[in-house]
């Protein structure tokens, strides 16, 4: 007896969307910036511990792949501040038509990388 169930969509026959890069993508991100936070935590906890500690974070933030770190960091917390922006639309209910939500997630894209260049260029006399 041939079984004439669907097949479920699987890696091979799906094809995806944008809206199904940002939804994994917000994801990840969210989970990303709770262990930053808890870096950064620890890192202010630190400073209980004198200032060779701290400072010895404070080294590998000013090295070159600190701040690859920092940038990284703010891409991170800015894609997810436009997702959640996006998310909140959705919400209030706007932004479901398939145009919208494509150009929406794209937006959130490129947003992101916007945002986190004037960051970088914002605050890179900083450290």
């Amino acid at each position: 007896m041939k079984d004439n169930n669907p097949l479920s969509p699987h890696i091979q026959i799906y094809n995806w969307h944008i809206s199904s890069l940002i939804s994994i993508s917000h994801r990840i991100t969210g989970v990303l910036n709770i262990v930053i936070i808890t870096l950064i935590c620890f890192w202010t906890i630190s400073l209980l511990f004198g200032n060779v500690s701290y400072e010895l974070v404070l080294n590998f933030l000013k090295s070159f792949f600190g701040k690859f770190f920092i940038i990284g960091i703010s891409w991170s917390f800015s894609f997810q501040i436009l997702s959640e922006i996006r998310h909140w639309f959705w919400d209030m209910g706007y932004g479901f038509e398939i145009k919208t939500s494509n150009i929406s997630g794209i937006l959130v894209i490129f947003g992101s990388f916007i945002l986190t260049v004037l960051i970088y260029f914002l605050g890179r006399n900083l450290l």
